[in-house]
């Protein structure tokens, strides 16, 4: 474990209480250390991490957490937060982040008291803060909300709507806007944020109000007068301040200040904490300040895999033997833009992690990052194919369920061709519950005039995109967050609209139909039920909506048993479909399904998820043995 004397003894936030600065500064280098020490072994966020670790410090100097509430928008900027709640060592220790049975990388309410909210998404936390501030103040409480929100996440439409209500309700609400990279408007000069300064000290606070309740008395022009005072503060405010956003919605605004400065935090957050109405503090903060290569590149020191503290993550690239799908859709996406003008990308502040850098790099004006805005972004593409142009969206299944309603209004609704490729389909590693990409197959299987294809590999992906942008109506891919496994010749057989391709059929009594991110577990199923003398075929689905019912339920009626495989959840899925079509075709087959539990899974690699949940190859494999010999329904 790292040389922490200081972090070692905070148990509770109340423990940094006794420290001076001198011993503060000496923490947050503590601190530092520790999450880039975690973080190079586990992987995690790490930029955004040791950004914000002297605001953080401040937040539970000034504030009392439970009984106060800060809750962290996206959470992947809560590592400090938790290393100062009783987190650095314990039951679960925080040398355990992200690994299964550890630490969460986000904050999560089941796992400590201090985690006021559960977060994984963006924009949520302004929302979130001010329903937990409305509640206690329905109660006749007194306790402090505060949502911290970075400056990406404020471009979620979710946030303003939370900003207008909060400014309508008027409650003590305190928005922590920590801004470190997007160009916000900042107060021009000194004399700016003197009067920010200003405008927080309780004596100007009591004054402002008591001067305004005055002038409302005042007989006959009482409101007349009030109004016309307030319309000069503002203009006089409008000299000096760019950007009047927040206070045009009822709040008060300071800053910008130094978010890396402790006393002056304080300073400031003492004064916030006694205000009566809502309040936005705007906070500079620098992305990867103590680490010089994420400092020098806070991007790519987002999300990280392991790396070399010494050397960065450079340092452990390897050759490219195996790709991604990932990758994979990158490289078929440019390909198919090369040849056709009308394709165009969209994503929503997941350039790099959706694979679409080399199309930026290659045709970078049909390229349209729209920021935290998933719903934004598929309506905006409904626009673009409304006028001719094949629009692709890139975006994560966890990510999508935020723009359901568009895609159902505006893409389903009027037959509209884009095309959606869902990387992290199926169950993600290491980023918990918020991040698990398992409900796509059964929210976008109800929708009107869509395909759905699941590629098994990189050459079935990139014929699925060539399908996709070559159809009339809206179709979805789906695709996990894996490498691509071996090619399999089958891969290259053209698709048929509505049906799979077999992997591997020998005639045998039993079949194995699978979602494509399933194939390498369903290959070791066959494997591992061949070592127990039970032969199987396999057919890898592909299309998972529309269904060539006719096909389907023949393949059913030439089998003994029948096992689909899929990796979404239960309900609404594919296979709940497949068994309900047997029974209404009343197929010979005994139909057995497989298919993620309706809970949400936590920590753990994909593999260990796939495993807890039977989806692996071994699991595959009993789960047949043990329904064959249940039901009788093996070979002759």
């Amino acid at each position: 474990m790292e040389d922490t004397p200081l972090l070692s003894h905070i148990g509770e936030p109340y423990d940094i209480a006794r420290l001076d600065y001198s011993a503060l500064t000496e923490l947050a280098a503590e601190i530092r250390k520790v999450i880039i020490a975690t973080v190079s072994r586990n992987g995690g966020h790490l930029a955004s991490n040791l950004g914000v670790v002297e605001l953080t410090i401040a937040l539970h100097r000034i504030f009392h957490s439970p009984h106060d509430k800060i809750v962290w928008d996206v959470g992947h900027q809560c590592y400090t937060h938790k290393l100062l709640t009783g987190r650095y060592t314990g039951g679960k220790s925080f040398s355990q982040l992200r690994q299964m049975g550890g630490v969460a990388g986000f904050p999560k309410y089941s796992e400590s008291p201090h985690d006021a909210f559960n977060t994984g998404h963006a924009s949520t936390s302004i929302s979130a803060a001010l329903g937990l501030l409305a509640a206690d103040w329905l109660k006749g409480g007194e306790r402090r909300m505060i949502a911290v929100i970075g400056d990406g996440a404020l471009t979620g439409g979710l946030a303003y709507e939370a900003l207008s209500h909060a400014g309508q309700l008027g409650l003590p609400l305190i928005v922590i806007l920590n801004d470190n990279a997007m160009s916000i408007s900042k107060n021009v000069g000194g004399l700016s944020k003197y009067l920010s300064r200003l405008s927080m000290k309780a004596k100007y606070q009591s004054f402002r109000r008591g001067f305004d309740a005055l002038v409302k008395k005042t007989p006959g022009i009482g409101e007349t007068l009030y109004n016309i005072i307030y319309r000069l503060k503002r203009a006089v405010k409008a000299i000096f301040y760019t950007d009047n956003f927040f206070v045009d919605l009822g709040f008060e605004y300071v800053g910008p200040i130094n978010g890396h400065n402790i006393a002056q935090l304080e300073n400031l957050l003492s004064d916030v904490r006694k205000l009566d109405h809502p309040v936005v503090v705007h906070v500079i903060t620098q992305k990867g300040k103590g680490y010089k290569y994420a400092e020098a590149n806070p991007s790519a020191y987002h999300g990280v895999s392991a790396f070399s503290i010494d050397e960065g993550i450079a340092a452990i690239a390897e050759p490219n033997t195996r790709m991604s799908f990932t990758s994979a859709f990158g490289e078929a996406i440019v390909e198919a833009a090369a040849r056709n003008s009308a394709v165009a990308a969209i994503t929503a502040a997941m350039e790099r992690g959706a694979g679409l850098a080399p199309f930026k790099e290659r045709f970078p004006e049909r390229l349209f990052d729209v920021g935290i805005a998933e719903g934004h972004a598929v309506t905006f593409a409904a626009g673009l194919a409304y006028q001719g142009f094949r629009p692709v969206v890139a975006v994560y299944s966890t990510f999508a369920q935020r723009a359901y309603d568009a895609v159902i209004h505006d893409v389903s609704l009027q037959e509209l061709p884009v095309v959606f490729c869902l990387d992290r389909a199926g169950f993600v590693g290491g980023d918990g519950e918020t991040h698990q990409g398992l409900f796509d197959i059964a929210f976008f299987r109800m929708a009107p005039n869509m395909t759905i294809l699941a590629p098994a590999g990189r050459s079935e992906l990139k014929a699925m995109l060539d399908f996709a942008l070559s159809s009339q109506n809206a179709v979805m891919i789906r695709y996990p967050k894996a490498d691509c496994p071996e090619e399999c010749a089958k891969f290259a057989a053209p698709l048929e609209n509505g049906r799979g391709v077999f992997i591997r059929r020998n005639n045998a009594p039993l079949c194995i139909a699978f979602t494509g991110s399933l194939y390498t577990q369903a290959l070791d199923a066959a494997e591992r039920l061949a070592a127990w003398g039970v032969a199987t075929d396999i057919y890898n689905l592909r299309f998972l909506k529309p269904i060539d019912e006719d096909y389907l339920a023949g393949l059913m009626d030439a089998y003994k048993l029948i096992v689909f495989a899929e990796e979404g959840v239960r309900s609404g899925g594919f296979c709940e479909y497949a068994a309900s079509l047997a029974v209404e075709r009343r197929c010979h087959a005994h139909v057995a399904t497989l298919s993620a539990g309706e809970q949400f899974d936590s920590l753990g690699n994909r593999d260990e998820l796939l495993r807890i949940n039977g989806l692996d190859g071994e699991g595959i494999a009993t789960f047949v043995r043990t329904t064959i010999e249940k039901n009788n329904c093996g070979a002759e």
